[in-house]
């Protein structure tokens, strides 16, 4: 399925949620100077204009983004690469993780991108120039075509649309697929909570596979407006890097101040 396109969704509070601790976790991972590898599985286009017609047909980035930016402290990573962004291509405009990856990697680290959609694959090219390998493939198929991969030591981040209703139950399989090629690598799997929890089974078979470092992270939010059905943001991490619980509860924290929700019940 090629329809859809993470503009009309760009700079929400989920957003918020996978960014700011993706940012954390590679600006971690680089504190060391071993070289590392970065994986997507759905890069979209890169980076995103906030005031785009698309962007503000829905204005998810008002309760998110706009809203929570400024409880990040001036030196979190999420906040400096935001403004990092800003600062080179207009204030409205917004990185998504191809670029805070592409902002927080080093020279020789390598990313590799996928994205199918062709538009949103051309974009990304233009977004991130020459410092990604950027793929026009199924992002599934190309990480275990890359796996493991050189430097072995790296995340995999894996955020499809989940408009593919078998997502929820090839993710898994797939997810435990990987550990095995590559069981040094971190993956950090992103899920959207719907009101009707079709995360649920998926969650159940992922913490039944007894993978190692294995970490859930959920905040709550109310929907953006009526009739949307997302009310909380999850992420599920394998070997979880030092520090992550920590991070992540702090996130939750300002989720909880802003007023924002705080942690999502699996009821």
């Amino acid at each position: 399925m090629l329809s859809y396109q993470h503009i009309y969704h760009a700079g929400n509070t989920a957003d918020v949620h996978k960014h700011a601790f993706l940012s954390w976790m590679l600006a971690r991972l680089t504190d060391k100077p071993k070289s590392l590898s970065y994986i997507e599985t759905h890069a979209g286009r890169g980076g995103y204009q906030l005031d785009a017609a698309e962007a503000l047909k829905t204005g998810e980035s008002a309760a998110g983004v706009a809203r929570m930016l400024a409880g990040f402290a001036p030196d979190h990573p999420y906040r400096q690469v935001v403004e990092a962004t800003r600062a080179r291509m207009g204030r409205d405009s917004y990185p998504g993780s191809p670029l805070i990856a592409a902002e927080l990697l080093r020279e020789d680290d390598r990313i590799h991108l996928a994205e199918l959609h062709p538009q949103e694959h051309a974009a990304l090219r233009g977004a991130v120039g020459r410092r990604a390998r950027v793929h026009q493939a199924d992002g599934f198929a190309l990480a275990l075509s890359i796996c493991p991969p050189e430097p072995r030591r790296g995340v995999l981040l894996i955020d499809p649309s989940y408009e593919i209703k078998t997502d929820y139950e090839t993710l898994p399989r797939f997810i435990a697929k990987v550990h095995r090629m590559w069981n040094v690598g971190i993956v950090m799997l992103w899920y959207p909570i719907l009101q009707d929890a079709p995360h649920r089974p998926m969650l159940r078979a992922l913490e039944a596979a007894g993978l190692p470092g294995a970490l859930r992270h959920e905040v709550a939010f109310p929907p953006v407006r009526e009739g949307h059905r997302m009310v909380g943001s999850g992420l599920f991490l394998v070997n979880a890097p030092f520090g992550a619980a920590e991070e992540l509860a702090r996130v939750e924290e300002m989720f909880r101040s802003l007023g924002q929700g705080g942690h999502a019940s699996d009821q």
